[in-house]
């Protein structure tokens, strides 16, 4: 089935006629990051066609919280990708319920805040809209649960065996941002990637690429450029592990990660560097999408 197909809806969402699920990331105006989010909604269905539970059935709507409606319909297959707001105006006009799966590491300020804001704007035209929000992938209650860490570790392994390197320091990047709560799950991530790949890595370090001014984030240090200049970074051999999900403007080719690498390789010329791929077509992924499907299910509405 291809991804335009995904992204088709039976009318009841499902076999019951119970909530739509759609599959929620940030948004961006690269094609590239649409493409693979509608990609991941199918396979998330697929999935859930095979399974079994209260999401057994059921269609994934693939939708961005913002952005993504500005990217020319001729680079999506004539089919202009969906933002939030207008689908859950849609689904309040059809008395319809929503569980929105995030896409989202941790609990971005537009999930807690953005996200509850639009939902309580649009009850006051139609007061019924439920809204239910499954659990970001990784959970800071949950330390034991390695999932993510675990992809992060096998994509680093398998970006240095590609090109020959042996026992790399590993820099683990995320964006970066404002909420400390997101900079946890990095900073737990990076510690459960450290346990994971043992002796494999000289030194595993989780860094940002990108934050905003003021010492009220200096949270977010280091960034990916300063931790490049590291004498543990600067030298040798080094994987430049992306937590991100989706390719686009910041870890799609040519996107920011690699721009800030490609400096640093001219800055260090004896370092070995070798960027992972983001870890949204990761098959493990899926699962865990899975088990936050049913989560959401069961969730209470924003």
């Amino acid at each position: 089935m291809s991804p335009e197909h995904s992204a088709r809806r039976v009318p009841d969402g499902g076999p019951d006629g119970g909530p739509e699920i759609l599959l929620v990331d940030n948004g961006s105006l690269e094609a590239g990051a649409a493409r693979a989010l509608r990609g991941l909604a199918e396979r998330l269905g697929q999935a859930l066609r095979q399974g079994s539970g209260q999401a057994m059935g059921r269609v994934v709507r693939p939708v961005s919280l913002l952005h993504s409606s500005g990217i020319a319909a001729e680079l999506l297959d004539g089919r202009r990708a969906e933002i939030l707001e207008p689908v859950l105006r849609e689904l309040g006009e059809k008395g319809r319920e929503a569980v929105v799966v995030p896409l989202f590491l941790g609990p971005s300020g537009a999930l807690t805040e953005y996200l509850p804001e639009r939902v309580r704007a649009l009850r006051k035209t139609w007061p019924g809209l439920r809204v239910r929000v499954a659990p970001c992938l990784v959970d800071l209650a949950s330390p034991e649960d390695t999932r993510v860490a675990a992809m992060v570790a096998e994509r680093a392994r398998e970006a240095a065996q590609k090109v020959g390197l042996a026992r790399p320091a590993v820099a683990v990047v995320d964006h970066g941002s404002p909420a400390r709560a997101v900079n946890a799950v990095r900073e737990l991530v990076t510690a459960q990637a450290r346990a994971l790949l043992g002796g494999w890595a000289r030194a595993v370090a989780g860094c940002s690429m990108e934050r905003r001014a003021g010492a009220e984030y200096d949270f977010n240090e280091p960034l990916l450029e300063k931790l490049l200049d590291a004498p543990e970074f600067a030298a040798g051999e080094v994987v430049v592990a992306q937590l991100f999900l989706l390719p686009g403007r910041h870890a799609g080719p040519g996107g920011d990660v690699e721009k800030i690498c490609a400096a640093a390789r001219k800055r260090h010329s004896g370092v070995r560097m070798v960027i992972t791929e983001p870890l949204g077509n990761h098959a493990g992924l899926v699962a865990v999408l899975k088990e936050r499907v049913e989560e959401g299910l069961r969730a209470g509405g924003v």
